[in-house]
């Protein structure tokens, strides 16, 4: 294979994945990052401090060797949901079957140990260097600043700068080129559950916790310190949003209220509730991701999506994973690999974007509904008993990797229309656990 010098616009997690990846191919890779190094005084940069790791991620590390450090260094595996309702009573929800986990990850934590990984591959990574100016047609880009800018020639340069990415910035000029961006009524804010007296945890280690409340909802991620990160997610205007919490006092009132239990465990709350900004989500869509055979956009640059189902990163490593097949497949024939990549990973962009906002109102309005609670109970049942035959959809998208998220969608869907059958059913709440119930889940899997 040919060796090509390539750039990467962006060192956050699918950026330096993606040098991983391309270095150990021989490529000659040089990565440019806007922000300073994170290493040097343990930055995190103002995200979110953890984010949820799952398989589709963990098999795009695994082809790099990194699966097994990553878990052994800094993953909490969380084996269920814990919901909270107003009165600080506790419901529990499984992810998958036995065994199977999503796993809580520092974001900073693994945004370092990929850089490094990244550097001992030969690649270079130069910090503070703003992506200023894109020639589409040459691979090349301007870094730096206005006063002292450097053009990087290159044979190609992938944009892994984000949401709001210079490189798609470039590309949006070009003709026949799709864009769409759609911020969501909701924003978020996070908080923190400290360690106890002994850094234990105080709330379940190994769970993701959430407090659903209908139009909003708090979700809590733990820390290997003992802490948890909490999210609130909330309406940006109206009553209540963050616009009618205009001060702490009318804050912690709404929280002594509506999550009294969680409250109880914020000593800081008053500081975290000022200094802690209001954030906003943001889905964006695109068309095409390539241009040229010499450029190509992956990552949240390509496919931007809310965090509901934990997935924004593993599918941006996912991208990596099918990159380096394409590369298998196609050689040196760039152009036509680039193609075959954006046609192949549109869809699934699409539908993942799609698939976390309706987990979103799974988790905020349903996951405390009795009937929702039911038909999960029974759907695991059944998939426990007839693998084979039913894997509920979250069960596809988190821990199947070899289902791409639009197969996964298109299959979801259909398994909702025969569950509204089975929770259709006479007495369905005394019968769930039923051979009539469970014969009649057989008949119905053979549609799928």
């Amino acid at each position: 294979m040919q060796k090509k010098k390539i750039t990467i616009a962006g060192a956050g997690l699918v950026g330096s994945l993606l040098g991983v990846y391309l270095a150990k191919r021989g490529h000659s890779v040089k990565i440019y990052e806007r922000r300073p190094d994170a290493r040097v005084n343990l930055l995190d940069g103002g995200r979110s401090i953890n984010l949820a790791l799952s398989d589709r991620g963990l098999q795009a590390l695994a082809k790099v060797g990194l699966e097994e450090k990553v878990l052994k260094e800094m993953a909490i595996p969380m084996h269920r949901r814990v919901m909270h309702d107003v009165e600080g009573n506790l419901s529990y929800q499984p992810y998958g079957q036995e065994g199977q986990a999503i796993n809580s990850v520092s974001r900073a934590g693994l945004n370092m140990l990929l850089m490094s990984e990244a550097e001992k591959q030969g690649v270079e990574i130069k910090f503070e260097q703003a992506c200023l100016e894109v020639d589409l047609k040459n691979a090349a880009a301007t870094f730096g600043s206005e006063e002292k800018p450097e053009r990087v020639e290159a044979d190609l340069l992938f944009g892994a700068d984000g949401a709001f990415s210079a490189v798609r910035g470039a590309m949006m000029k070009t003709d026949r080129f799709s864009y769409s961006q759609q911020y969501i009524e909701h924003g978020y804010k996070e908080l923190e559950i400290p360690p106890g007296p002994n850094g234990e945890f105080l709330l379940e280690k190994n769970a993701l916790h959430i407090w659903p409340r209908g139009n909003y909802m708090l979700i809590a991620l733990p820390n290997p310190d003992g802490s948890f990160t909490c999210t609130l997610f909330f309406p940006n205007e109206g009553e209540p949003s963050f616009e009618s919490l205009d001060t702490v006092a009318k804050a912690r009132a709404f929280f002594a209220e509506k999550f009294g239990d969680a409250l109880a465990l914020m000593p800081n709350f008053d500081k975290d509730w000022e200094e802690n900004p209001d954030s906003s989500l943001v889905i964006i869509r695109c068309f095409p991701w390539t241009r040229n055979g010499k450029v190509a956009l992956i990552g949240d640059a390509s496919h931007a999506i809310v965090p509901f189902y934990g997935q924004g990163m593993n599918a941006g490593f996912e991208d990596c994973f099918v990159l380096d097949r394409l590369i298998d497949e196609y050689g040196d024939d760039w152009e036509a690999l680039f193609k075959a990549y954006e046609i192949e990973r549109k869809p699934d962009g699409d539908a993942i974007a799609d698939l976390a906002m309706r987990n979103f109102v799974e988790m905020r309005d349903l996951t405390g509904d009795p009937d929702f609670l039911l038909q999960k109970k029974i759907e695991t049942k059944f998939s426990k008993k007839y693998p084979e035959k039913w894997t509920p959809l979250y069960g596809l998208v988190t821990f199947s990797p070899n289902v791409r998220y639009s197969e996964a969608m298109a299959l979801g869907q259909r398994q909702d229309q025969l569950m509204a059958e089975i929770m259709n059913m006479p007495n369905i709440h005394e019968i769930w656990d039923s051979e009539e119930v469970e014969q009649r889940m057989l008949q119905l899997a053979e549609k799928l």
